[in-house]
């Protein structure tokens, strides 16, 4: 049965594993290995889950978690989370003790288990396989969730009575602009006085046709955090909206009286928990989602379709005219944009001290390093604003912002996954002291695959977030602060070259090694200052007051 489990996946476009081999998933995990896919073993399952989340959200191909029964289930948890909140397709493979023995060390109610956490279940039986794994993939791709395929072990070596001949699963089309919905957009843009056009994560493939229709209508343009990069080169870019926003940015969202968002749920992040829609805005929401359209909050209109193919035919009901590329396209526009636009461009105060760097500093001295074709992948904690913003996104595909859940630790292993999904570039994996402690298990992972990748750890020898949320008192040592741990030497004891970073200067090795054969993976050990929560910290603080 194992077999015939393997080539349906196969047949269904799964190319792609990370897992951990057990007794309960080595055959049919073997098998999709023969079969031409591709594999790589995490060092633990929940490693592997943040992995395929990662390639997920990067390759927009499904990827395959094989994990063991029982533990290898509960220990993909935690990443299961925050891709079913992040609407991530996945589907997780994963042995089953038999229906029949209940008193099975390994039985759970693996079903129960995953959907209490927004995913979706479905079991394999032996008259059933080919349909039940083609159901699990299907799920998985157009309700966007990640699914738990259970395998039961005494299923998998029954022989399959199936005798049908197997075949693959044709994507659906994207739907058709309604007409109604098209004019409506497009008489709003049109009698618009300051349009501004977002794009979210489900837009990242509309890039070309979002700036035409921006253009067309006069609109500033900018994004989600997790679609960071769709508009960039564009001079009329905004970047983030939301929570990691410039003052300038905040400003001019705050100024537009109509916002067309494309392919985004405007969620908290995006909208700083509603403050940053402006009163009187008309808000639009355009999702090829139904199911998607006004979750987080009511809009004034909400379009189902393909954010390509609207966008396309608002921007046909719109003129080519002069007047109206000028709403918000002005020369004084891209002046102060291009001048205040980037949270590098922000006047700041150096609080670098003699043993510890300013993360911001830092950061902005790495941005001139690093590669401008680079991968960014940012895990959870006080820290995140920094490579988020400080650091240049080239495109849509380049920032893997797993923030839905807002979980520490899940960042390493994220790089992971963006690395595998996009090998072209350089991968730069962004934690906190406590975030990689917590997913230390997966750098082993990096030096075994070889991967040219770049660890920033902002060390303050603290859960950030919490010392700054309740204040820091001699009584917290080993409660939320904690004694200097040498990131570096950890490092080394995998294979990487490790480096601490103290002060500007020392950042020179950072360069060194770019500028070198790269033989290992490097990480650095930013040592940072910890006196004040980062900007956005604070104001998610306000916003709790």
């Amino acid at each position: 049965m194992y077999e015939r489990v393997a080539q349906v996946l196969w047949e269904c476009g799964v190319t792609q594993i990370f897992g951990v081999a057990g007794s309960g998933n080595y055959h049919v995990t073997r098998s999709l290995i023969e079969r031409g896919a591709g594999y790589i073993s995490a060092r633990h399952e929940g490693g592997s889950m943040s992995m395929a989340d990662a390639f997920s959200r990067m390759a927009d191909s499904v990827p395959v978690v094989s994990v063991h029964q029982g533990g290898g289930v509960t220990n993909v948890i935690t990443g299961m989370t925050e891709a079913a909140k992040s609407g991530t397709p996945v589907v997780v493979l994963a042995g089953e003790a038999p229906l029949r023995d209940q008193l099975s060390n390994f039985r759970i109610h693996q079903d129960r288990l995953v959907e209490a956490v927004g995913a979706k279940s479905v079991r394999i039986f032996a008259d059933t396989a080919t349909a039940d794994v083609r159901r699990a993939v299907s799920t998985a791709m157009t309700l966007r969730v990640p699914v738990l395929l259970n395998f039961p072990v005494d299923v998998q070596v029954m022989d399959s009575p199936e005798t049908d001949p197997i075949v693959g699963l044709d994507p659906s089309a994207p739907p058709l602009p309604g007409k109604a919905g098209v004019e409506a957009i497009a008489n709003l843009l049109l009698d618009a006085r300051a349009p501004l056009i977002l794009g979210g994560r489900g837009a990242r493939h509309a890039r070309q046709e979002l700036l035409t229709l921006a253009e067309r209508a006069g609109a500033l343009t900018a994004t989600s955090a997790v679609a960071r990069g769709l508009f960039h080169g564009d001079p009329y870019n905004l970047d983030v909206m939301g929570d990691l926003a410039t003052p300038l940015n905040a400003e001019l969202v705050l100024d537009s009286d109509v916002i067309v968002a494309f392919g985004c749920s405007l969620g908290r992040w995006t909208t700083s928990n509603g403050s940053l829609l402006p009163e009187k805005a008309t808000l639009v929401q355009v999702d090829s989602d139904p199911m998607h359209l006004e979750v987080q909050r009511p809009v004034h209109l909400a379009v189902v379709g393909d954010s390509a193919e609207i966008a396309k035919a608002v921007a046909e009901h719109i003129p080519e005219m002069e007047e109206l590329s000028g709403k918000r396209r002005t020369g004084t526009n891209r002046k102060r944009i291009a001048q205040e636009g980037r949270w590098q461009d922000v006047p700041f105060r150096n609080e670098s001290t003699q043993d510890r760097i300013d993360p911001r500093a830092a950061t902005i001295v790495l941005d001139r390093m690093l590669d401008a074709d680079r991968n960014v992948a940012v895990d959870s904690g006080n820290f995140l604003g920094y490579p988020s913003m400080f650091l240049t996104i080239p495109d849509a595909r380049s920032l893997c912002f797993s923030q839905a859940f807002q979980c520490v630790g899940l960042g390493l292993a994220s790089a992971i996954g963006h690395a595998v999904a996009r090998p072209d570039r350089l991968t730069v994996a962004a934690c906190g002291d406590g975030g990689l402690l917590m997913g230390a298990s997966e750098l082993e992972t990096v030096v075994r695959l070889g991967l040219p990748m770049v660890v920033l750890v902002y060390n303050d020898s603290a859960y950030g977030a919490e010392v700054h949320h309740f204040g820091r008192t001699p009584e917290d040592e080993g409660f939320v602060t904690f004694p200097d741990v040498d990131m570096a030497a950890i490092a080394r004891g995998h294979g990487f070259t490790g480096i601490t970073v103290r002060a500007e200067s020392d950042l020179a090795q950072v360069d060194a090694w770019l500028t070198g054969a790269r033989e290992t993976p490097l990480l650095v050990d930013l040592k940072v200052t910890d006196r004040k929560p980062s900007w956005w910290l604070a104001d998610a603080f306000k916003a709790e007051t």
